[in-house]
């Protein structure tokens, strides 16, 4: 199953708390009051969006915590690699790996191709898009499947199997 983490879903739910703030710094205890995640929780995830440049923060009595950029600007995928790092479906699927099956087992370039397209997608969705509810139409290319390709090597096993 493909999951993200909670932390990542606690992320998203701090931006859009942001969000809705505005521009008006607001202070870490504030945002754990509004969202209902724990102070430390917050006070981690601030730390991992801030060194991701999603939020930016202000010392003194005005102090806390507001988006470094529009809600529209802030794509799934960067509040996904800013808590979980870089999305890899598999080992394989990151561009620079090394694996000790690679020389036989050749799934590295259809990974990659997957990993890519799950990754549009998630760079095609805003933290706006997500907070406004809208339904995003997401163009993914598929190829199709090469189904006389595959006919073929299920009909071959089937004649070995025979014979």
């Amino acid at each position: 199953m493909l999951k993200i983490g909670k932390l990542t879903d606690y992320a998203t739910i701090v931006l859009s708390t942001l969000a809705d703030c505005g521009s008006a710094p607001t202070p870490a205890r504030d945002l754990a009051d509004r969202t209902g995640i724990g102070s430390a929780t917050v006070a981690k995830l601030l730390k991992s969006l801030q060194r991701a440049d999603l939020v930016e923060s202000a010392r003194g009595i005005r102090g806390g915590y507001q988006l470094a950029k529009s809600a529209t600007q802030i794509s799934a995928a960067d509040i996904i690699e800013a808590i979980e790092g870089p999305v890899a479906l598999t080992s394989c699927s990151q561009a620079h790996t090394s694996c000790d099956l690679e020389s036989v087992c050749g799934m590295g370039p259809a990974w990659q191709q997957i990993n890519t397209g799950i990754v549009n997608a998630l760079r095609a969705i805003s933290l706006d898009d997500m907070r406004n509810k809208r339904d995003i139409p997401i163009d993914i290319p598929l190829r199709p499947l090469n189904q006389s390709a595959v006919f073929s090597s299920a009909h071959a096993s089937n004649s070995r199997r025979e014979a």
